[in-house]
């Protein structure tokens, strides 16, 4: 698979986050017997400014996760690029967004999405947008303002809490599909007397990847990063693992880290061992509602191991391998550099059709993972078609 364009990064001002959680404790305590830790010794703080794996995501700059999500959808052409098509194939191909996102989410958010049936036609050609170059934060916003403008006779934006931007199939020059995130310091764009802060404007792109574009774009409006690398081999962190690295990926659905970050994982369904000890946790899929989703064994301010239960089903039903998911979250790790590393229980083995090497990365009973250099040991005890037992070790 070809690598992704580069995310599109605002100016560096934007990149100021206010904490709005209290900073998790560091990983110097030792688990006591019979007591377990509260899952938030295990939450890492943010440390990158912008979308990373930590737990005190900005409230003020990103949309809250939870809940119904306003989605307006508008269908633009341009005079360099006129639609001679309907506008409700393209609605059609976003659709399953929205059946998708509720599963991922066990229900805890929703995205309604509305669609303005109606071409919208840009004020410039689709080529001077930059799409094709490099694309700024300031050209972006440029483009999300001209449509935005260019709806506004035809739509009340009061009513919505995020818009999605969809071009003629005739813009070959709008060729991929950025997350557009207000820099609260400027003017932004406004409508009906709402600040517009968050947006998806697709590209061509979307034909390829599907609707799950929309989960992963999506993703990143909710604080979470890039897990595909932005340098290098694309998928090497991450493999298919959770949308928001592979988007076309056998095993699309969030990783449990993820959904703990989101709140769709409530502290309850999260077992923590923030220092030296032992642990044993039943891990119930993470692709069902319900349960322990993910066992956590801290290593340092902002990095820690992570357990998890993978099974073929739901938004996983393609998976490549089943079993425990290890992996390596370091928060201070910025977007696209590998914030989260799968480790890989089966690098010796040769992928089926359709799979990478690392989308077998699962751990099976009797498999154990060891650092020499932390002192953590991971074994796998059990597996059924209920989950997972996972012993957690330290020290």
């Amino acid at each position: 698979m070809s690598a992704l364009p580069t995310r599109l990064r605002p100016l560096a001002a934007a990149f100021a986050l206010v904490t709005c959680l209290a900073t998790p404790a560091t990983s110097t305590a030792t688990a006591r017997p019979n007591s377990p830790a509260p899952a938030a010794d295990c939450a890492l703080p943010g440390k990158t400014g912008w979308t990373d794996e930590g737990h005190d995501t900005d409230g003020t700059r990103f949309q809250r996760p939870g809940g119904t999500h306003r989605v307006l959808t508008l269908f633009v052409d341009f005079p360099d690029a006129r639609a001679t098509d309907s506008t409700d194939a393209y609605a059609t191909h976003l659709a399953p967004a929205a059946d998708w996102m509720r599963r991922a989410s066990y229900g805890r958010s929703r995205l309604a999405l509305s669609s303005l049936h109606r071409w919208i036609r840009m004020p410039a050609d689709s080529t001077s947008y930059g799409f094709e170059r490099d694309l700024t934060f300031e050209a972006h916003e440029k483009y999300l303002r001209d449509a935005i403008t260019a709806a506004d006779p035809h739509a009340d934006f009061s009513r919505y809490d995020m818009v999605y931007v969809v071009p003629t199939k005739a813009a070959a020059a709008i060729t991929f599909s950025p997350t557009y995130l207000y820099d609260p310091t400027t003017p932004g764009v406004t409508a009906d007397g709402r600040r517009i802060k968050w947006a998806v404007t697709f590209g061509q792109d979307m034909w390829r990847w599907g609707h799950k574009v929309a989960a992963h774009e999506t993703g990143h409006t909710f604080g979470l990063p890039d897990l595909y690398s932005f340098t290098g081999s694309t998928h090497r962190y991450a493999g298919g693992w959770d949308v928001m690295g592979n988007i076309a990926g056998a095993a699309p659905q969030y990783l449990g880290w993820h959904s703990w970050k989101l709140g769709w994982t409530r502290d309850h369904q999260v077992a923590c061992l923030p220092g030296t000890g032992r642990r044993t946790v039943r891990l119930s899929p993470v692709e069902r509602p319900g349960g322990t989703k993910i066992a956590v064994l801290r290593t340092g301010e902002t990095t820690a191991y992570v357990a998890e239960s993978r099974r073929p089903e739901g938004n996983d039903q393609h998976a490549c391998s089943t079993g425990v998911l290890l992996y390596k979250v370091d928060s201070a790790t910025p977007t696209g550099e590998g914030p989260v590393r799968i480790l890989n229980a089966h690098p010796a083995t040769t992928p089926p059709t359709g799979c990478t090497q690392l989308d077998m990365a699962a751990y099976t009973p009797g498999q154990t993972f060891t650092d020499p250099d932390t002192g953590v040991r991971i074994d796998v005890l059990t597996g059924d078609t209920g989950g997972d037992t996972v012993r957690l070790s330290k020290g």
